[in-house]
């Protein structure tokens, strides 16, 4: 029998509480896309400023260096916090992380000196640092919304956790554009090719302003109580865990007490044994490598946003630098507004009624489609009467992306895995997306360079994202588990989980060879029948 405050907090109605908790834990998301999204127009910014010897252009391998390094900083930040969070308790370190990133986000607004070299080195250091906190926040944030969640609509409640990426978005643009339209009319320097001081001190203003909405929640994040899943499944206080519980949900002390102490099971394999791996390895390898995939294509399409944004941008050098970095931010703002805040929002809405698989399979299917639309006919749409076209294909595959993968992969760490896990289940796969995201954005940076550049041209790049996409499609289908209506509690106790993926390639279209098959071993004929249905039963089949 389940303990009556797991069994309260799966049944409670939707509250106050669980509002304010989606701001809260949304902060870290809203920052790492407002950092992810500046750095574009800010890139331009600094050209402007330091590169003025080199016609205003970074070199490539500046900018490779730039994203890569805090997306390794993600990566770190996944894994270390995501230990962290099962070891000494989701709140402890949850602070911590925010604080690493109004800290970091400052830091890369003050970049120390005035020199090409030394801003750059301070800028990839602080951006490292901030990819840290952000990568912490990913794990935290994820796992403690599906602990506070009902089961009802606990996908809801953490996809608009993520959703919040999609205002952080929104909010980098309008920040750059303000910023630069203040910049320009103080600037008084009509001559297009020559960079106002003022410019310097823009881009760090920019970055510095990100800092302020994460730094506003860190008070409440730091009054959060311990997720009552952790202080009962993992430090084995049920009393103490009924008594937070009643603190932020309307819920009677007495409703949730035991009627006799009661202790939890006490756990008998560790993360680094071959019951974890029988147990839960099949489910850690569908969110990794999903997740891997959805970043390769993810942060590939945001670098080659630059490049498709010039299609559509008078010339450089034929408008001062402030007016560069404007039409840069409102280009980003339009792609935000009518796809990927909607993308975000739609997942939100149906993300408990399709169920996490579907969304999945249809996004990437999608995603796919797009890039193959877009990569075919590539030069072509170049022409100005198709260009239009491209950015309406190249807007769904956002939509798509975030109504599918990009939220899914997000949310199924923090459902899959036990208690005592699931932080570090989480940042794993969230560190493995990184790596997928490094190879994207340097790698395909690279790669979608002309052949006479040594790259294969954007063409080429395109069909291999696409393939990409349908790779999702295939890891999506064949290991990865439906979650929707089920407690996290339901998902511990599934043992046999670990062998379903053979049954769903080999056994599904034969009821009896399955039977014959389950029943070796010990126990014969009426219970591996009974074992093979359980698992059938409890897992749809694609």
């Amino acid at each position: 029998m389940g303990l009556k405050v797991l069994s309260a907090l799966d049944t409670a109605k939707t509250q106050l509480y669980h509002f304010k908790a989606i701001v809260i834990a949304g902060m870290g998301l809203f920052t790492d896309a407002y950092d992810l999204f500046s750095i574009t127009p800010v890139m331009t910014l600094v050209g402007r400023v330091y590169y003025q010897d080199k016609h205003y252009e970074i070199p490539a391998a500046v900018k490779s260096a730039m994203l890569a390094v805090a997306l390794l900083g993600t990566a770190t930040g996944q894994v270390v916090f995501g230990i962290l969070g099962d070891r000494v308790g989701r709140r402890r370190v949850y602070g911590l992380a925010l604080a690493l990133m109004v800290l970091s986000s400052i830091g890369c607004g003050f970049s120390i000196c005035t020199t090409r070299s030394c801003v750059l080195v301070s800028l990839g250091f602080f951006r490292f640092l901030l990819g840290l906190g952000i990568g912490g926040d990913y794990p935290l944030s994820a796992t403690i919304m599906s602990e506070f969640a009902n089961k009802k609509t606990r996908g809801a409640f953490i996809a608009a956790v993520f959703s919040m990426q999609g205002f952080g978005i929104l909010a980098s643009s309008t920040v750059t554009m303000i910023v630069c339209s203040i910049f320009d009319r103080a600037s008084n320097y009509p001559p297009s090719n020559h960079t106002p001081m003022g410019a310097d001190i823009a881009w760090r203003l920019i970055l510095l302003l990100g800092a302020l909405p994460a730094a506003m929640t860190y008070y409440w994040r730091m009054m959060m109580p311990e997720t009552a899943r952790y202080t009962a499944l993992v430090e084995r206080n049920v009393a103490q865990a009924a008594k937070d519980m009643e603190k932020v949900l309307d819920v009677s002390l007495a409703d949730i007490t035991e009627d006799s102490p009661v202790s939890p099971p006490t756990p008998n394999f560790p993360f680094f044994s071959n019951e974890f791996l029988r147990r839960h390895g099949r489910d850690l390898l569908s969110c990794a490598a999903a997740w891997f995939l959805v970043d390769v294509v993810f942060y590939s399409s945001n670098l080659f946003q630059s490049r498709i944004y010039t299609q559509f941008l008078p010339p450089k050098l034929t408008r001062n630098v402030y007016q560069d970095a404007f039409n840069e931010a409102k280009l980003q703002a339009i792609v935000a507004v009518c796809s990927t805040i909607p993308g975000y929002w739609v997942s939100v809405y149906f993300i408990d009624r399709l169920g996490r698989v579907k969304i999945q399979i249809m996004g990437f299917l999608f995603m796919g489609i797009g890039y193959f639309a877009i990569a075919i006919p590539y030069n072509r749409y170049w022409d100005s009467d198709h260009k239009f076209g491209f950015m309406v294909i190249y807007c769904l595959t956002f939509f798509f992306s975030n109504f599918g993968p990009n939220t899914t992969t997000f949310i199924l760490p923090a459902e899959l895995f036990p208690a005592r896990f699931r932080s570090t289940c989480h940042g794993i796969s969230g560190a493995a997306g990184k790596i997928g995201a490094i190879i994207g954005a340097v790698g395909f940076l690279w790669a979608s360079h002309d052949r006479s550049d040594n790259g294969i041209g954007m063409q080429a790049s395109l069909i291999i994202l696409g393939g990409a996409s349908l790779v999702g499609v295939a890891v999506t289908y064949l290991f990865t588990r439906e979650t929707t209506g089920r407690s996290l509690e339901e998902n511990e106790k599934e043992d046999e989980y670990a062998g379903v993926w053979f049954i769903r390639l080999f056994l599904h279209n034969n009821t009896a060879s399955a039977s014959s098959r389950l029943s070796v071993g010990e126990h014969e004929d009426m219970s591996s029948r009974s074992t093979a249905n359980s698992i059938r039963s409890s897992t749809p089949i694609h």
